[in-house]
């Protein structure tokens, strides 16, 4: 019996209770020690006579360990047997016999596990369960109105695994040796410090055992060169050569810190403005309308040639009259050409000369999107690089020129989209801001060396979801000065909105119209039945382009991709003011005149252009010389009848006080490129055109003679 330490018996219940009744054959003596001993445990437990029976247990365990160690291997129902037999087979020496019994804790044996889904408070894993919690709680949260979130079933497939064997030829392996000396070694290691001595000469280096030919121990500085013919040998000093490779190492690091110095790179950067002013210098001279300065022993040389020169033009002219058929070609309007019959040199047509081109090889192969002069430096032009197409879309650039270095961009802007718009800011002139093909707006500093973001949308909640196709910095009273002076940034996009961005410590923005779709006005023949309406997949349609008007900047007009242009007003967002349908295709482009503010033009892809009157919605002109899409137009900032426009196949100057039929100027682009965009300059009479290549080509315009800017 087992007692604890309150007295009370807790002494365990066997799981087997034997018959005594029952009869089994005589086994052998371990059979029977061994199944007494599990038959009978409780028996001897339960008696009074305590130490009998641990003797007769430490007697069974004694057997046991001789004969065999499993005790507990065997089935209670085969080693039933009578206790009378047991203890015929027991002696006192047995009984007396003292036993030890140790009792331990078997292993647990799991048969089913099943962990908890819920965990303590109090428990080491309860912070990260927790914080798990909190991040899935978020993300159910953001999940509604996310588009990063796809309702999607898949299932991932694990392929077979393949076994690939490679066969090859044997590799065969040989071993090489060779004898060398303490003395070879060190004549091989100094010679590759020191320069090897001449062919010519016929000198080498020789090593060996006699004293002519290797280097002794006690001169180990020195080294010994042998001429072929035998000639005596001249002793190098080590330590010169080693002198001389320092003195080496310190120039080139001195050269290094020399490249590496600001002022070196100031150096550099004058000497580079200098040469390009005297390379440019007579093509800037013609964009700056200054007077070309002629070499004087260029003059000289070129003055005996005069007689050759008036032969040369006299010919040319004699071969004019000739082609006048294909003069009539050239697409330069018929009133404008000069009269053939007449003395050259009195009347010129007018033309386009080419100065010069912004290229180099980083936009190689980058189509121009758009192009904008700085509002304070008219010296720096921004460039941007990005296609149309989705299909050919890759990064973007957005580059800054200067008149000064057309060889190179003074700053370059990288982007991981096509850039699609980009204009300078007039408050803050060092401010760009450059829209993206993925709907982002970006702002940087130009003055900046660092070509890292300033402020982008990214983190905006009503960021555009299509390409931002134009933007444009705007003030919001334009009389208002210092202080008070206020600026705000317009974007039109795909998705059918136009904002105005905020600028504080993040871009975010605000609608100013969303462009909703219009019904196309069809006249109902007579006796013709009403047409259903088509159903419309979207209620808005993509927006392309806008202009504010140039004396009141509360109007303002949006063309749309389905060939409408809506007059818009910044105090009401719910409804159009006007709608002019006259173009078949999307429309690129719109632009008030800066002179008669009541009228504007706008391309499309219909091949046409179109001229306006805000007050009408039907085209007072159209203007179509070629079957190719017009990408951009542009007023000339000098008239109020001069024009550009730039289609795929060649940029045109359009005079309407001279002809509305054909434009008095054409040039074709180069091929396999295709014109994008076109822009005046400022102060000069020069035209900047942009195309599929990377290329934005300088004009001037020759022998134009521009109206007075009043008349109308």
């Amino acid at each position: 019996q087992v007692f604890d330490d309150e007295g009370k018996d807790v002494t365990p219940h066997p799981l087997f209770h034997s018959d005594p009744n029952t009869v089994v054959a005589r086994q052998g003596k371990l059979l029977a020690s061994s199944a007494y001993f599990g038959a009978t445990g409780s028996v001897f437990l339960s008696t009074s006579a305590v130490n009998a029976s641990l003797k007769l247990m430490c007697l069974l365990l004694n057997l046991e360990q001789k004969r065999s160690r499993l005790l507990t291997s065997y089935n209670f129902s085969d080693v039933q047997v009578r206790q009378e037999e047991i203890k015929e087979q027991l002696t006192k020496e047995d009984l007396d016999r003292r036993v030890d019994i140790y009792l331990t804790e078997t292993e647990t044996v799991w048969i089913l596990d099943m962990p908890s889904v819920v965990v303590s408070v109090e428990s080491e894993d309860a912070g990260r369960v927790l914080e798990r919690n909190k991040i899935y709680v978020d993300i159910c949260k953001n999940r509604p109105g996310n588009d990063r979130f796809v309702e999607k079933m898949m299932q991932t497939i694990n392929g077979a695994a393949k076994n690939k064997e490679v066969q090859c030829d044997k590799i065969i392996m040989e071993d090489k040796g060779m004898m060398v000396t303490s003395w070879d070694l060190y004549d091989s290691f100094n010679t590759s410090e020191i320069e090897p001595t001449s062919k010519a000469e016929g000198s080498r280096v020789t090593t060996g055992k006699s004293s002519k030919s290797h280097t002794s121990k006690e001169h180990d500085q020195t080294m010994s060169v042998s001429s072929d013919r035998g000639s005596t040998t001249s002793s190098i000093m080590i330590t010169e050569g080693a002198v001389l490779a320092r003195i080496h190492e310190e120039e080139e690091c001195h050269s290094e810190a020399i490249l590496t110095s600001e002022n070196f790179q100031q150096d550099l950067f004058f000497m580079e403005r200098i040469l390009m002013e005297n390379i440019f210098q007579p093509k800037l001279a013609a964009y700056r309308q200054f007077p070309v300065l002629i070499d004087p022993d260029v003059r000289s040389d070129t003055s005996g040639n005069v007689a050759a020169v008036k032969e040369t033009k006299q010919e040319k002219h004699d071969k004019e009259k000739k082609d006048k058929k294909e003069q009539k070609e050239a697409f330069i309007d018929p009133s404008i050409l000069p009269d053939l019959n007449k003395t050259p040199g009195e009347i010129v047509p007018p033309r386009l000369e080419q100065l010069w081109s912004y290229i180099c090889d980083l936009t190689n192969g980058h189509s121009v999107s758009s192009m904008a002069w700085s509002k304070v430096n008219p010296d720096l032009l921004a460039v941007g690089y990005g296609a149309f197409d989705f299909k050919e879309q890759k990064k973007g650039l957005a580059c800054c020129w200067s008149l000064k270095n057309p060889m190179w961009p003074e700053r370059i802007f990288r982007c991981e989209h096509g850039v699609t718009a980009l204009d300078f800011s007039m408050a803050s002139p060092n401010l760009l801001a450059v829209g993206m093909y993925n709907g982002s707006v970006a702002i940087y500093n130009v003055r900046s060396c660092n070509n890292a973001v300033l402020l982008d949308s990214s983190e905006s909640s009503n960021k555009h979801t299509g390409p931002v196709w134009q933007l444009r910095w705007m003030e919001k009273d334009r009389n208002a000065t210092g202080d008070g002076k206020k600026e705000r940034l317009i974007c039109i996009s795909a998705d059918g909105r136009i904002t105005e961005w905020l600028i504080q410590k993040r871009l975010d923005c605000t609608d100013l119209m969303k462009i909703k779709r219009t019904e196309s006005e069809k006249k109902k023949l007579p006796g013709e039945k009403e047409r259903k309406r088509e159903a419309l997949i979207s209620r808005q349609a993509a927006g392309m382009c806008f202009d504010f008007h140039p004396k009141d900047t509360n109007f303002y007009l949006a063309g749309t991709e389905e060939g409408h242009i809506h007059k818009c007003s910044c105090s009401c967002n719910e409804q159009f003011l006007e709608t002019y349908r006259g173009h078949k295709g999307p429309v690129y482009k719109v632009a008030w005149n800066p002179f008669s503010t009541d009228m504007f033009l706008s391309c499309s892809a219909d091949w046409s252009i179109i001229l306006w009157h805000q007050d009408s919605q039907m085209p007072i002109l159209t203007f179509s010389s070629a079957t190719a899409f017009v990408h951009d137009i542009m007023w000339s900032p000098k008239s109020a009848f001069i024009f550009a426009a730039a289609n795929e196949s060649r940029v045109e100057i359009w005079d309407l006080s001279v002809s509305i039929f054909n434009p008095v100027i054409s040039r074709f682009a180069s091929p396999r490129a295709k014109f994008t965009s076109v822009l005046f300059a400022k102060n000069t009479d020069c035209l900047l055109v942009g195309d599929s290549k990377g290329e934005v080509s300088v004009f001037e315009l020759q022998n134009l003679g521009a109206p007075n800017s009043d008349k109308v």
